[in-house]
């Protein structure tokens, strides 16, 4: 009888020496973040900085692997992913975002922010947080509104100064249903291609030009193979800081108050690093042989006035109105 209770001690010691290490692993939790930009880029370095502090909060039980470059996929399948679970945050394109919630669209109206800041009085208040609240009913946390420019045009053909310099150039966009607008509007055609594969689109002549902030411009080199630069202003992106909800469950009270206070700091330093960049990158892409050139921006405005007209008419039309009159 001793001997059988002996027994079944050792056993209950050996299967608790075996359930401790795991019950420690379990303790510890790896993310991953996943965007579309190079290192270099502000978006990557506050996704960094972001997977940085966390782990210092919260003493190393939550690890933050930061995947950048499209490593997992374009910008609409990292959308996807973060809103099934398959993937945890993602920092991409307003423009991938706005397929699952369509009221990210309200700020790319053509020439309606001179300024990101602008742009940013907005989101940091009462319009962000129902943009908020429509984007957790699509399976998204918002942890921040991060800077994605305000966009430029380059092409290979010609310099752009008046309108009629668009016509007939096949223009890159991302899938953002805006941009395709814009570009129409001002009788560009419009081509949708992957980020990831845009410089050798550009280097082959697939297309002749495309648009996006100087910090993108720089960083993925784009300045290789594009001459001409049109400060055209013509639109401000943001990049929502999204967090599955699936993984926003799966976190504790203090857990998701050191991931909020994580992600601000990150949310201000991107934006910081974003508003700093666009003089010096300016500098450096003339000095790198880029020829720039300015817009009339009033007959470029003008020639989209119907964008914001069509975009009034759909379902994101009460949300966009709200937005309009706020901006303008």
């Amino acid at each position: 009888m001793q001997r059988k209770t002996f027994t079944r001690t050792l056993l209950a010691a050996a299967a608790l020496a075996v359930a401790l290490p795991g019950l420690a692993q379990a303790q510890t939790m790896k993310l991953t973040l996943g965007h579309g930009a190079a290192p270099g880029n502000p978006r990557h370095e506050a996704a960094v900085k972001f997977a940085e502090t966390l782990k210092a909060k919260t003493a190393g039980r939550i690890e933050v692997q930061v995947a950048p470059s499209a490593q997992l996929g374009d910008d609409a399948a990292m959308v996807t992913a973060v809103r099934t679970g398959a993937l945890d945050m993602t920092a991409n394109s307003q423009g991938a975002v706005s397929v699952a919630v369509p009221e990210y669209a309200a700020y790319g109206m053509p020439f309606m922010f001179s300024t990101p800041a602008q742009a940013f009085k907005l989101l940091d208040g009462p319009l962000g947080q129902e943009l908020a609240q429509k984007s957790a009913d699509k399976g998204m946390v918002v942890l921040g509104y991060w800077d994605n420019g305000i966009r430029h045009m380059t092409n290979s053909k010609r310099p752009i100064t008046k309108v009629e310099d668009m016509k007939g150039l096949k223009m890159r966009t991302p899938p953002d249903a805006v941009l395709v607008d814009i570009m129409q509007a001002l009788g560009a055609e419009a081509q949708q291609i992957k980020f990831a594969e845009l410089y050798v689109a550009l280097q082959q002549g697939v297309v002749d030009g495309q648009e996006n902030p100087l910090v993108n411009i720089h960083a993925s080199k784009l300045y290789e193979v594009q001459k001409h630069l049109a400060l055209t202003s013509h639109m401000f992106q943001m990049t929502p800081f999204l967090m599955s909800k699936r993984t926003w469950d799966r976190l504790s009270d203090a857990d998701r108050k050191a991931v909020t206070e994580a992600a601000a700091e990150a949310t201000t330093l991107q934006r910081k690093m974003s508003q700093e960049a666009d003089d010096k990158l300016l500098e450096d892409l003339k000095n790198k042989g880029v020829q720039v050139t300015t817009v009339d921006k009033a007959a470029f405005a003008k020639a989209t006035a119907g964008v914001d007209a069509k975009w009034l008419t759909t379902p994101i039309g009460p949300y966009l109105k709200k937005v309009i009159a706020a901006a303008r």
